[in-house]
């Protein structure tokens, strides 16, 4: 018993450490992502987001499975690192299957205080599209929304 005990302290040890540098990870992303907006033209930056070989375009594997996506303050859908089909897309009224409109809320979030972190649910690229729990981090930028966020 003392030693199942030992062996579940020591996984919960380890476990912890992960999710915060999951999240560290998601969030100096967007830093990167924002550094190559500063220094780039608007729509290179764009398509570096939305392009297949883009720096900060979802592949599998690598980046532990972050993307970047670019929204304007009225919720379309500037460019998109996991699903191209929805750039030019308003999703200002789109909800997660809890009716949280979490498109709304992060803009809110970015007016109030520039940047922070959302919860909600979407559509996890890494697991066959399946809905899964997401916290994203989100920072304003030139009147753009830019985030990453990461699935539990």
């Amino acid at each position: 018993m003392r030693k199942t005990w030992a062996v579940m302290a020591l996984a919960a040890l380890v476990a912890m450490p992960l999710a915060a540098q999951t999240r560290d990870q998601a969030k100096a992303f967007v830093k990167q992502a924002q550094a190559f907006a500063k220094k780039n033209p608007k729509d290179k930056f764009l398509e570096e987001v939305s392009g297949v070989k883009g720096q900060f375009h979802f592949n599998k594997g690598q980046n532990n499975d972050l993307y970047i996506f670019v929204y304007d303050l009225e919720g379309k859908v500037l460019a998109h690192g996991a699903r191209r089909e929805v750039v030019g897309l308003n999703r200002w009224t789109s909800k997660d299957p809890d009716g949280k409109p979490w498109i709304q809320d992060w803009t809110k979030l970015v007016k109030e205080k520039g940047s922070g972190w959302i919860e909600y649910k979407e559509l996890n690229p890494a697991q066959g599209n399946k809905v899964m729990k997401k916290a994203s981090y989100v920072e304003l930028f030139d009147g753009m929304v830019i985030g990453a966020g990461i699935y539990e």
